[in-house]
């Protein structure tokens, strides 16, 4: 098969070169990859600068070699290399040495993965689990290399995130084929089987794994497929709180960055189920090498940076409970390399117009890091509420049923005033003026019109409580025309009243 090409000058002269199988593009990518890793070791360490981010080195390597290049029997192609230093101390950060970088990705062939997402992104595995080689639009990678000094901030003040680890950023132009490819940290390893696997936004609009994704034998679902099939993943209180504390940090960055669109890639692996067969690099070693690169290792704090990679079976899953059943779980932040462009803003506009646009998956990022955190932290992951709550609850228990016995003991002395004060009614309407030394008489309520009655006594019942003291602003306006002033004038003499404030 062949494509045709247009020169640089736009004579419009056509060069017909043969486009590379996907095992030779493979094999290019490997090379370009050991050829850019071998050529930086020759220069010395230092501190990296704020140019060294948009540095981009170029490199062509003909299948006959060169003084500078091996030779090779893959087509001719060119490598170019993005912030090299950069990328070199990001993986001096994660702990990846360079014999060992270079021998996960050259030593063996790559495995080629099934994309689950929308894009038409090519996923290639190294053979021990340790990296994922993913191919990125130009815009992406133009993208990501913009975005490595604020990345290379947030990596120095918190190395322990659920964000992509990025390892390198490499471009290959072979047979007139360009591919931008990044290596990041392999979230999912394949050494233990993963019984559910999904990819999760937080949305709601066609968030369901499609007919041809569901017969897959490891298929990936979304986030109507986990309603429906799971009622949460239960964590003790601490791990829980790690987790989403992490996960908080970690949107908080990218909307810092106004990054949306960004998915969690869960894998649950049921404790209880079998095992799947390892592959022989896996049987030599229990869990990843690299620094930081396991699910439990990124949500734990510093205290537990002495601690080695998990050595057991666990793989650095995170312990887990699904219903009655004990569960690992492995995570991550992926697809980051999306922002919130004008081409975003606008697919979200139209898509606002036709669907609820709070559902749709493309939002603002401020937006969708809210709705991403409130979907994780209370449809996905859960508390396990500790045993000795069940004291507490027996507390809470015996305090409200002493609360209802008092209440109860209380009710009849209630009754009581109750009757006292339709008694003390009744003694007003036959001119029987109730007086107490504690208390201040009440004003004869038969003087009184019906909506002046209610004010009043509602007033005078709440001073009675708070003061020994009435002040009245204006009395004499709210008595009835029938009440004579000698009537007053007795009342206030008997209680004692000169004036009124």
């Amino acid at each position: 098969m062949s494509t045709a090409m247009v020169d640089s000058a736009g004579s419009g002269t056509k060069l017909y070169k043969h486009k590379p199988t996907a095992a030779a593009l493979k094999g290019a990518i490997q090379l370009g990859i050991g050829y850019a890793v071998g050529n930086l070791s020759s220069k010395p360490d230092r501190d990296v600068l704020m140019q060294d981010f948009s540095v981009v080195e170029s490199a062509f390597l003909p299948s006959e070699g060169s003084n500078m290049t091996p030779a090779h029997h893959y087509p001719d192609f060119r490598l170019k290399t993005y912030a090299p230093l950069a990328f070199r101390y990001f993986r001096e950060l994660f702990g990846i040495k360079p014999d060992d970088y270079l021998y996960s990705i050259c030593n063996e062939p790559l495995i080629e993965l099934s994309n689950p997402g929308a894009s038409s992104s090519w996923f290639y595995l190294t053979s021990d689990d340790e990296f994922i080689i993913k191919t990125v639009q130009h815009k992406e990678a133009e993208f990501l290399q913009k975005l490595l000094p604020g990345y290379y901030m947030n990596l120095n003040q918190n190395p322990r995130t659920l964000l992509p680890k990025f390892y390198g950023l490499y471009c290959i132009q072979c047979g007139g084929v360009t591919v931008r490819v990044v290596v990041m940290n392999n979230v999912l390893p394949r050494a233990i089987k993963m019984h559910y696997k999904y990819d999760l936004k937080g949305s709601s609009h066609k968030r369901r794994a499609s007919r041809k994704e569901r017969v897959k034998s490891s298929p990936t679902f979304k986030d109507l497929d986990f309603q429906e099939m799971h009622e949460g993943l239960h964590f003790d209180a601490d791990t829980y709180s790690a987790l989403m504390k992490t996960l908080q940090r970690d949107c908080r960055v990218l909307e810092s960055f106004k990054i949306m669109d960004y998915s969690l890639l869960l894998g649950v692996h049921v404790l209880d189920r079998k095992l799947l067969s390892r592959g022989s690099r896996c049987d030599s070693r229990k869990g990843q090498k690299v620094l930081y690169s396991t699910a439990l290792e990124s949500i734990q704090g510093n205290t537990k940076a002495s601690e080695p990679v998990a050595d057991d079976d666990t793989f650095g899953g995170i312990p887990a409970k699904n219903k009655d059943e004990n569960c690992l779980i492995f995570l991550g932040i992926i697809d980051i390399l999306q922002s919130y462009r004008f081409i975003k803003k606008v697919e979200h506009s139209w898509k606002a117009l036709v669907h609820d646009g709070d559902t749709v998956s493309v939002h603002r990022p401020g937006f969708y890091a809210d709705r991403f955190l409130k979907f994780m932290g209370s449809t996905v992951f859960k508390k396990i509420h500790p045993l000795r709550g069940t004291s507490s609850k027996r507390k809470r228990t015996s305090m409200n049923a002493a609360k209802s016995a008092s209440q109860e003991f209380l009710s009849p002395h209630r009754e009581e005033k109750k009757e006292e004060k339709k008694a003390q009614s009744l003694d007003n309407l036959d001119g029987n003026f109730y007086s107490s030394s504690k208390q201040p008489d009440l004003l004869p309520r038969v003087s009184f019109k019906a909506n002046d009655e209610e004010e009043i006594v509602n007033s005078s019942e709440e001073r009675r409580a708070s003061s020994s003291t009435i002040a009245l602003d204006d009395p004499l306006p709210s008595l009835s025309r029938s009440q004579s002033d000698s009537e007053l004038d007795v009342y206030l003499g008997a209680n004692g009243f000169q004036s009124f404030q």
